[in-house]
């Protein structure tokens, strides 16, 4: 009986990947927690879930800023399900964002601290379990969203970039302290993927994914516990280029490159 943990799970790749777990593992038996802000839609993809695929879920509507809420959820469905093989933190967010205007600055808040402290407070509860989990000979596997976008800092996001490029180091200091423990740790990193997060992009998009493809891709990286792929494949080339580049280049490059809309998020 696989046990999996999801957050950001109530539209885009969140979605995409409950719905594939309970796809793939509908005959061995999945159970899945299902995290996200909007508790409307959580009903709706736990009971189609639970309708075409006899999965048990369970919804936590809860905010992955609130470290005390998404612990009680981790709590509750370690409480209900036991201690899960597989932990997500895929709870993001994406805005444009420029320094020079000042009611950008709790945009920038926003995004780091539902991008990186929302990844933190996601782990944090299940870690303790799943060590004495895994003595038992359990999976344990925690999984980060990060993004291409960490790879180089883009013109118009400053805030997105920072803060996916703070979840790979993370990630990666992580999976080096869960070692000992013998969890493992993967990072995904995105391209375009097609989800409501894309499709306000006016600009273009080099190798834009569907979002179902995109999560069987996914799966596939986490099952063989992978611990760095960037999906799809062609945009992991560009990402080892951009690396390489010379910042002198990259400034050139980025110049006039689109920039995505600016969002003002009020505290």
């Amino acid at each position: 009986m696989k046990k999996i943990f999801i957050t950001g799970a109530s539209s885009g790749i969140g979605h995409a990947l409950a719905t594939e777990y309970a796809r793939r593992y509908q005959h061995q038996g999945v159970t899945i927690g299902l995290v996200a802000r909007r508790s409307e839609h959580l009903l709706k993809i736990a009971h189609h879930l639970n309708q075409y695929y006899q999965t048990k879920c369970y919804i936590y509507p809860c905010d992955v800023r609130e470290a005390n809420a998404v612990a009680m959820s981790a709590q509750d469905f370690i409480q209900q399900a036991g201690v899960p093989n597989i932990v997500i933190a895929n709870a993001g967010v994406s805005v444009g964002t420029l320094t020079d205007y000042q009611e950008d600055i709790n945009a920038f808040q926003t995004v780091m601290d539902i991008n990186v402290m929302g990844m933190v407070h996601t782990f944090q509860p299940f870690i303790a379990t799943m060590q004495q989990s895994r003595v038992s000979g359990n999976q344990a596997q925690l999984v980060g969203v990060a993004s291409v976008a960490g790879i180089r800092g883009l013109p118009g996001a400053g805030a997105y970039s920072a803060s996916k490029a703070a979840t790979m180091t993370y990630l990666e200091s992580l999976r080096t302290e869960m070692q000992h423990y013998d969890i493992a740790v993967t990072t995904i990193a995105p391209g375009y993927i097609r989800t409501p997060m894309t499709d306000i992009n006016t600009y273009a998009m080099p190798f834009l994914m569907d979002v179902d493809v995109f999560a069987k891709k996914f799966v596939d990286a986490v099952e063989k516990q992978k611990r760095f792929t960037v999906i799809p494949w062609q945009m992991g080339v560009i990402a080892k280029l951009l690396r390489l580049m010379p910042p002198i280049l990259w400034d050139r490059l980025t110049k006039h490159a689109p920039r995505k809309r600016r969002k003002n998020f009020q505290k």
